[in-house]
């Protein structure tokens, strides 16, 4: 199963960018891939067993996965994985883990997925492409929210 780890310092301390990031409602303040982000299935607010959908833009296809949070560990670590079925994913599953730095007045957010394509017979060529974009525009999110909270 292909996985990808990715660090990015943040300029906040951990409990503020946990909360900015699971906030659907300021989501698309600052994420860079997404056209719609929202909890579904009546769940109000993040938390153990909420889920969501993000949708992603045109480039992407607007591609959306539909998630359940598997862990909310406020100011810590959140982790969710897919459920339903989303075209080229047959499983999806990430998390993200907030630590506070020990001098300056920030933190370092790790964020870390896995997924298996689909269709099976494709995984082959679709799995390198797909982590090399997943890793690209996760980097890029990540830089975004750091910006967006140097801002903020």
């Amino acid at each position: 199963m292909p996985s990808a780890t990715i660090h990015e310092s943040m300029p906040r301390r951990a409990a503020v960018v946990f909360d900015l990031l699971h906030d659907y409602a300021r989501r698309m303040e600052w994420d860079t891939l997404l056209r719609e982000a929202r909890l579904t299935r009546g769940y109000a607010q993040a938390a153990k067993g909420a889920t969501s959908l993000c949708v992603g833009k045109a480039l992407f296809g607007w591609v959306g996965i539909e998630t359940r949070y598997l862990v909310f560990s406020p100011g810590r670590v959140a982790a969710v994985e897919m459920i339903g079925r989303a075209p080229f994913f047959e499983r999806f599953a990430a998390s993200i883990r907030h630590e506070d730095e020990e001098e300056g007045g920030g933190s370092l957010l790790t964020y870390k997925l896995a997924f298996t394509a689909r269709p099976a017979c494709l995984r082959w060529l679709l799995e390198p492409m797909m982590l090399v974009f997943l890793r690209h525009e996760t980097r890029k999110r990540l830089r975004s929210l750091s910006e967006f909270l140097r801002k903020d």
